[in-house]
């Protein structure tokens, strides 16, 4: 079990499993495993038991700041003598390529949807660039690293959908053809809450050469969750992720990836594993860990893909 280093005077306060699944056990979990099934990412064994203990107080935390978000809101347009329409409100969801990042943000979906909000999800694969132009700027073996985002892009979408505008749309993501789907959009219509979900969502702004910077999505965000696990952990369900795919996505004739498919399990374990300490390793130790400390709530995870313990923002 990987123990937390805790600094008295830092701004999180952790909280072991077992003290943070007191936070909702009054409360019931109204989720079926099929549902469940249907939620839980290739290689993530989570069960009703981890939703019940680690899901619900999160959904509740979340909950807390949607009441107290919507109370200032409305006591600002009192004093401003305004009567705007309460903006939606936006949950940021950070973390590895393989550490269960999308099990966490369509498990939030579905718990918030089931208390009466309308929910939103898009990830920031649909923000990417094209294969093409990737491969123009020279960046096709760097895909997922913040350069490969049309960041400018990002943010006009969270922007317009916080700004209440109708019909907002977002260009869809394929990872079966491995690049965008031409053509194709996803629109989002002025839901209650919008989660953003994506490796470098929490990137702090780049400095410009004049000293200031420019806005970046995480301005935007109202509530953050970044999902952690050890780099060992997350190699190893990487790897297990790839074998899994290679007996099934990726004999699709129409994968991108149906080259790996014929690859022996030794070979399929080389390469994923190459793939990890020449791609998504480095990114991860460069770009998306330094980011985990920008957020609300991280979700700690072990060995099992378990929860162990939560770190709550307290300043």
């Amino acid at each position: 079990m990987d123990e937390p280093e805790d600094d008295p005077y830092g701004p999180y306060l952790t909280l072991w499993r077992s003290h943070w699944a007191e936070l909702a056990r009054h409360h019931e979990l109204d989720l079926s495993e099929q549902t469940l099934a249907n939620i839980r990412s290739t290689g993530d064994p989570i069960d009703l038991d981890q939703v019940r203990q680690v899901y619900l107080p999160l959904t509740e935390l979340v909950n807390l700041y949607i009441e107290h978000k919507g109370l200032l809101y409305r006591e600002q347009n009192e004093f401003l003598r305004l009567s705007e329409r309460k903006t939606t409100f936006v949950i940021g969801v950070a973390g590895s390529v393989a550490v269960g990042k999308s099990t966490t943000s369509r498990l939030l979906r579905e718990l918030l949807r089931r208390e009466g909000a309308t929910v939103d999800l898009i990830t920031t694969d649909g923000f990417l660039f094209p294969n093409a132009e990737l491969e123009r700027r020279g960046l096709l073996d760097r895909k997922g690293f913040p350069e490969s985002y049309d960041r400018p892009a990002l943010v006009r979408f969270v922007r317009d959908v916080k700004s209440g505008e109708e019909g907002v749309t977002a260009p869809v993501y394929s990872h079966l053809v491995y690049d965008i789907v031409p053509g194709e959009k996803i629109t989002v219509n002025q839901p209650d809450i919008l989660i953003v979900e994506g490796l470098n969502v929490l990137q702090p702004p780049r400095p410009r050469k004049d000293g200031s910077g420019a806005l970046v999505v995480s301005d935007f965000f109202d509530f953050t969750v970044y999902v952690d696990a050890s780099e060992r952990a997350i190699r190893n369900w990487y790897v297990e992720r790839f074998l899994h795919l290679r007996e099934t996505a990726f004999r699709d004739p129409s994968s991108y990836f149906t080259r790996f498919a014929e690859l022996t399990e030794d070979e399929a374990v080389a390469t994923a594993g190459d793939v990890w300490d020449t791609i998504n390793g480095p990114n991860l130790v460069q770009n998306i860990r330094p980011t985990r400390g920008r957020a609300t709530v991280v979700l700690r995870k072990g060995l099992a893909h378990n929860i162990e313990w939560v770190r709550v923002r307290k300043v």
